[in-house]
């Protein structure tokens, strides 16, 4: 398996672990003992980043994964009787994805940029 098929399979993975700690109760949400909001642009952020990686020139794709997955989480929390959903946590989610979808994408330049200069017979 390649690079990008591996932060593809874990991209999705995220996703699944994103979905559970978003719309478990919330006695069973995974934490890892740090702010709410730094764990949550983490892993947004860690989504966007491993998304744009596994998906490379489809942003628009990569684009909508991420935030509309922050969107619809956050909506659907509505649902949960102990939970709730909050503009201000939608806030960080979508902060969080587009830094790791824009980290993304200057890594693939940057490699681009030093596959280019290790190719040129300079």
């Amino acid at each position: 398996m390649n690079f990008r098929g591996i932060a593809s399979l874990l991209a999705w993975l995220l996703f699944s672990v994103i979905a559970y700690s978003t719309l478990s109760p919330i006695d069973l949400r995974p934490h890892i003992g740090t702010w709410v909001h730094v764990e949550r642009f983490g892993a947004f952020g860690l989504l966007g980043l491993l998304f744009t990686i596994g998906y490379p020139g489809r942003l628009p794709f990569v684009i909508m994964i991420v935030l509309g997955t922050a969107v619809g989480f956050e909506l659907l929390q509505v649902l949960s009787m102990d939970r709730h959903a909050r503009f201000e946590d939608l806030m960080v989610k979508l902060a969080g994805g587009i830094c790791g979808i824009a980290a993304g994408c200057l890594l693939a330049r940057w490699l681009r940029r030093i596959n280019q200069n290790a190719n040129y017979p300079g």
